[in-house]
Order: structure tokens, then sequence, then C-alpha cells
């Protein structure tokens, strides 16, 4: 998405007004911290909060190291950059798009990505579970395949393709789209022997290939959540979010069709954000492992494909 600059007839002081008065990054920061937090901006695209946010916007912008602010700080903003950065903040204030988007860039588990509005912003508690091991205890001894379901921009399957080096991994999505993001993505890490894409809705085009483990985050927002979403999720495709009355259209059909693509000490892990309510009325004789997160107990759910439903 590509949009004019501004265009001025005048000096670029005399155009600002009083923000001529930002002349350091320091005085831009703070100037971007307020109008953020007076614009009550909602964050949950990588930042926690306005200061986290406007850093990052920041510093990406003026194309300087992301984790060092501190030497940057009294350094002046020249007035083409001033330019440049009164815009961004300005088309995150007015517009409600996710900084994600504004500057193509999300990270996850320490792991830069590349990212536009053709699929969701990376965000997963698998993430965390993939570095320190938590999904571990579960997996079978001589885990060698790999299958990322609604991989979306192929985030989590690039990261089980560096935690499991030995492993074939697949990226399956039914997003045209967002399989064309993972896919500069897996090429931007070297993966592309590694990774297979596939478009596919669910487990229809996997015919009857089965895996040690598949991973997914699929869509899971009630309705009720869907008609009240920050401006922000509505930059994101909708197909990714939105998943019926109960938030359970997509895991529905995953814990039903899962087990004939297991192996048979395979296990499922599926994401599901605040739903653990709906999934446990949905199959409540199922087995389930509540993993523990940052978020807590209760948003990442694994089985084992023993204990799954035959499809």
């Amino acid at each position: 998405m590509t949009h004019e600059p501004f265009h001025h007839e005048h000096d670029h002081e005399h155009d600002f007004g009083p923000l001529a008065e930002l002349i350091t990054l320091r005085d831009w920061l703070r100037y971007a911290v307020s109008r953020f937090n007076r614009a009550d901006l909602h964050f949950g695209h990588g930042c926690s909060d306005a200061y986290d946010e406007a850093a990052w916007l920041l510093l990406h912008s003026l194309a300087l190291p992301l984790d060092r602010l501190e030497p940057f700080l009294d350094a002046s903003i020249t007035a083409a950059e001033r330019e440049q950065l009164h815009e961004i903040i300005e088309r995150r204030v007015t517009e409600r798009i996710p900084s994600a988007y504004l500057v193509n860039e999300a990270w996850l588990g320490g792991f830069r990505f590349y990212v536009d509005p053709r699929a969701i912003v990376p965000r997963s508690f698998f993430a965390e579970l993939l570095d320190d091991g938590g999904l571990e205890p579960w997996l079978p001894s001589d885990m060698n395949s790999a299958l990322d379901l609604c991989t979306g921009s192929g985030c989590l399957a690039i990261l089980m393709a560096h935690v499991f080096p030995d492993a074939d991994i697949v990226a399956a999505d039914l997003s045209e789209d967002a399989l064309a993001v993972a896919q500069r993505n897996i090429e931007d890490y070297g993966l592309r022997d590694r990774i297979e894409r596939v478009k596919t809705d669910l487990f229809s085009a996997l015919s009857d290939r089965r895996f040690d483990l598949i991973v997914t985050n699929p869509p899971y927002v009630t309705q009720a959540s869907m008609e009240a979403l920050p401006a922000e999720y509505r930059h994101e495709p909708q197909m990714a979010l939105a998943a019926g009355e109960d938030g359970m259209e997509i895991v529905r059909r995953i814990l039903v069709g899962a087990r004939s693509h297991l192996t048979s000490d395979g296990v499922l892990a599926v994401e599901v954000g605040h739903n653990r309510m709906h999934v446990e009325a949905a199959f409540p004789d199922l087995p389930l492992v509540w993993l523990p997160t940052s978020g807590g107990n209760d948003m990442v759910f694994l089985v084992q494909a023993q204990d799954l439903p035959a499809s």
C-alpha cells in the first residue's frame, strides 16, 4: 500500500508550525507517545503500550537499531526525516493502521517477519512454547514432520524449522495472499527447501499425509468479539479472525479431522485465545492438556492422536 508523501510549498520549518519545535528524537518520541495516548490507540500487534510502539515506529523509520534507543535520543532530526515521522505518526493515529503494516515488519520469538495486510500480523504463544521446549515432553522421540495449519505469514512454520532442524515442515493456508507473504518470509530465511507451502481448506488438500506434530493458530474470534474489535484489527484479513458465534467453527473442524493426519504417537496443539470454556463445552470428553504460557494456562491446548475422534 503506497501513499503520496506530503507536499509543501514553503520551507519545512514553517510548514510544521509548532512541530518545528520538535528537534531531537527525544522530542519526537515524547510527541508520538502523547499523540498515541490522546488518540486512545489500541496496542495488540507487537507492542503493549504507546511508548514501546512509538519507539519502534520512530527507530524503524529512521533506520536505527531497534534495541538501541538511548544513544540516539538527543540526535537532531533533519527536515526530511521530520516530514517522514510526522506522516507515519499521523497515519497510525488517523487510519488506525497497526504499526507492523506501516513498517512491513513484525517480530515473534526473536525472529523478524515481513508482513502486509494480506496476512494477519504474527502473534502467538507458540513462539514461547517452541523456544522454551514447552511442547517437547509430548512429542515423538523421532520427530521428523510438522504441519503449521493456518500458517498466515508462515511465522510458526519458520520457527519450527529452526527448532526441529531435521523435520520436514508444511505451511498450509486457504488464503493465496497469505501464502504469498509466507513464501517471502520462507525465502528470507533460506528455507525454501525445508518448508513446503500448501493451499488447502484445513486438511482437504493434504490427502493421506500424516505428521508428528500439527500446530495451529486458527481463527477463533467469537461473533460478539468481532463486532467489538478495535479498529486496528479491521485492517487484518477477517477470514483469519472470525470463527462463528462461539469462535469454535474452525477449531471443531480441526479436532474432527486431525487424527487421520497425525502419526500414531503424533500430537495436535491448538491456540484458542480466551475460548477454553467453548472448547471444553464442545468436546467435554476429550483429554486436553492446557499448556502454561505468559498469557495464562487457557490459551493453548494439546491433545494426542490416540485421544482424538476418528474421522
